[in-house]
């Protein structure tokens, strides 16, 4: 099996590529499942119903999300009837929608869990503590399970991957909008990148225009942040996964820059 996993894709321009490049590539790599995070997909922040669909048209079969999931209040018309919508797992009890879902294809079971980091983050529960709870809540209902990370730090995102090294079949970290080059396979057998990056505009400051950001950082004032346009940036990886033991033996990056 192989399954391709996208970075947050970052309004139209991002599911403009995101259409683009995820066809071109489940042709050429025979893709069996895609996932993407789509917290940013309905004009930068949020998620909309027709981002949603957008996204689903384009090729993504579950969509993750993060700290960003509520900017749209479309998008409670939707997280708790969509089965292939999460959001973060570790929100407190009581917020609409899921953190996990299970996923048929063919003979598996696919649980793609989503969580938050906390560091430099809103406040959420414990992720490590709330891990523990969602793999006891999944038990052997799953045959692979696949965990978006979305965090900020660097640190807080390698701390899980160890942490759920081996109980798991991928760890990917989700958030900062900038793809690392350390996909690799952990000791104990789990397929990990430290951030998947993102699909947007390449000329910008995390897909926002980068005279804003700019003007933002040196005069300390507010601002809008309006996407930029251009030439896109498309950010992934590939995990291959055994079919007879269930446990990924290649993970490759993807980087498509227009």
């Amino acid at each position: 099996m192989k399954i391709l996993i996208v970075g947050d894709v970052v309004g139209r321009p991002g599911r403009k590529a995101f259409k683009k490049y995820t066809k071109e590539l489940r042709e050429k790599n025979n893709i069996d499942v895609v996932i993407v995070n789509g917290e940013n997909s309905a004009a930068g922040k949020g998620v909309s119903r027709k981002s949603l669909d957008e996204l689903y048209a384009g090729g993504a079969d579950i969509v993750t999300s993060g700290n960003h999931i509520w900017d749209k209040r479309e998008v409670y018309e939707v997280i708790d009837t969509d089965p292939y919508l999460v959001r973060p797992a570790n929100y407190p009890e009581g917020a609409p929608g899921k953190g996990w879902c299970l996923y048929p294809f063919k003979a598996k079971n696919l649980a793609v869990i989503n969580m938050s980091g906390r560091a430099f983050m809103p406040e959420m529960d414990c992720p490590f503590q709330k891990i523990e709870d969602v793999l006891s809540e999944i038990g052997d209902k799953a045959d692979i399970k696949i965990l978006d990370f979305h965090a900020e730090t660097t640190s807080e995102k390698m701390a899980m991957g160890f942490y759920l090294d081996g109980r798991v079949q991928v760890v990917v970290g989700t958030h900062t909008h900038i793809q690392t080059a350390d996909e690799r396979i952990l000791p104990e057998g789990t397929a990990y990148i430290t951030d998947l990056g993102m699909v947007g505009p390449w000329n910008s400051v995390l897909g926002v225009k980068s005279d804003i950001i700019i003007k933002k950082f040196t005069t300390c004032m507010p601002a809008r942040f309006d996407l930029a346009d251009g030439p896109a940036v498309y950010s992934a990886i590939v995990v291959e996964i055994d079919d007879a033991s269930n446990k990924p033996v290649g993970v490759e990056r993807i980087l498509i820059k227009e």
